[in-house]
């Protein structure tokens, strides 16, 4: 068989490495300029490629195309293979033809690298044989060439969805559903919707999906009468008919598989969201038959990823917490909402088209200072200048760190939750929050 492999990035070689070790022909296509880290791996491998152009007649004489989630359906070379009825399917789908192991898939607009993470540390942590992929940044396809693993725990975005067809997750989490990405679906929530609900496609009766009873556009969007799966609802509302839910600090469960209460009041993560978060991944732990003091210890031990509300220090009785992946208002508003102490919030960058209405009580109740951290704060000032008691600006992170130091007082937080963007100061979110990280060691911590 012939597999042609549109994208050389992550998930494009993993399936060039996998279509090799099974004995396809393999040429991988990449309109752009691969990265010399995939480069090397597809000329040791001595798999054929090219950059910077398609060769339509060598794509389309294949017997199959994988395609890298970032190209669209409305890519040139994407409708040929459509008209001349050339399967196109994603990495995900292909690296599951080839393993036994069960999968447990996770997706939703936000949450879901959070939710991915716990998930694999309470499942590991109770010692089962698990393996991490997925759009959390390693390829399912090249993690299936080895085939150690027993189950593997697979965050996914709706790009990676649209083209799965036959692929079975054993466990499927959906989170939640707002408005993101819509230029790829014709600007169509109902379509978008569609595409996160393949998460659940393919269930049997021995199959489970876990999903946010509170989120009305899953709930407008799934048909129960249809789908084969168990279906496991969790709610902060208590809505009707969910099975998981919290009462103060504990999750409490109560399904057939397993009916109790599992304690969260030592676990790390902040906010509303991260509730829901834990929730989900309690529920699989709970699933997968982890016991209730497996859970609750390494939910103990769990550490985010970088740069979501992730604590960096604690000095004189001052928490530090970097959540520069906070580039819109709505995750500064979780932030925000879950923090209960006094807050110094240096916020700014480049400015989305931000609403900042809706931090305005939360700012009120919480925020002692503002700190402005940007070219330009006009619209921070504007919106916060008669909510928040003081407010400063800087173009520099090493001096909002000290500034705040200066003005912090034991039992306060310093809070990294930009709502911006960060190319004006900063190469990307994670630039942002490395330097904010080496402030707070250089000036806090190393006093």
């Amino acid at each position: 068989m012939k597999i042609a492999i549109l994208g050389a990035g992550e998930s494009g070689v993993g399936a060039a490495l996998l279509a090799q070790a099974k004995g396809l022909e393999v040429f991988v296509s990449d309109m752009g300029q691969i990265k010399e880290k995939y480069k090397a791996k597809l000329a040791t491998a001595a798999i054929p490629f090219e950059e910077g152009t398609h060769n339509f007649d060598r794509i389309l004489a294949a017997d199959q195309i994988i395609k890298s989630p970032g190209i669209p359906d409305k890519a040139p070379i994407i409708q040929e293979a459509i008209q001349k009825d050339i399967p196109v399917i994603s990495e995900i789908e292909f690296a599951g033809r080839y393993t036994d192991a069960k999968f447990i898939c996770i997706t939703g607009t936000n949450g879901k690298t959070t939710t991915t993470l716990l998930t694999y540390h309470l499942l590991k942590n109770a010692g089962l044989n698990v393996g991490l992929a997925g759009n959390i940044g390693d390829s399912l396809a090249e993690k299936v060439i080895d085939n150690e693993y027993d189950y593997y725990v697979v965050e996914l975005s709706s790009f990676q969805l649209d083209n799965m067809y036959q692929f079975k997750a054993h466990i499927a989490v959906l989170l939640n559903i707002t408005p993101d990405h819509l230029d790829r679906y014709g600007y169509s929530m109902e379509k978008y919707a569609a595409s996160k609900l393949r998460i659940a496609q393919n269930m049997t009766g021995a199959d489970f999906f876990v999903l946010n009873a509170d989120d009305e556009n899953i709930q407008k969007a799934f048909k129960s009468e249809v789908f084969g799966g168990t279906t496991i609802p969790f709610s902060l509302q208590k809505a009707e008919g969910a099975k998981v839910y919290f009462e103060g600090d504990a999750i409490k469960v109560e399904e057939k598989f397993y009916e109790g209460i599992i304690d969260t009041s030592k676990s790390g993560l902040i906010g509303k969201h991260n509730q829901y978060n834990t929730m989900a991944a309690v529920t699989i732990a709970k699933l997968m038959g982890i016991g209730d003091e497996q859970v609750e210890q390494a939910l103990e031990t769990f550490e985010n990823a970088e740069h979501r509300l992730q604590q960096v220090g604690v000095a004189k009785e001052v928490t530090y917490i970097n959540d520069s992946k906070a580039t819109n208002v709505e995750a500064v508003w979780y932030a925000l909402e879950g923090i209960k102490q006094p807050i110094i919030w240096i916020a700014g960058g480049v400015d989305k088209g931000n609403d900042y209405s809706t931090l305005a009580e939360l700012a009120r109740e919480k925020v002692k200072v503002l700190i402005c951290l940007g070219k330009d704060n006009e619209k921070l000032k504007q919106a916060f200048g008669r909510i928040v008691p003081i407010i400063a600006e800087t173009t520099s992170i090493e001096y909002a760190v000290r500034l705040s130091r200066s003005l912090a007082t034991p039992g306060d937080v310093v809070l990294l939750s930009p709502a911006c963007a960060s190319f004006d100061l900063f190469n990307n979110y994670e630039h942002r929050g490395q330097r904010f990280k080496e402030a707070v060691e250089k000036i806090v911590l190393k006093r």
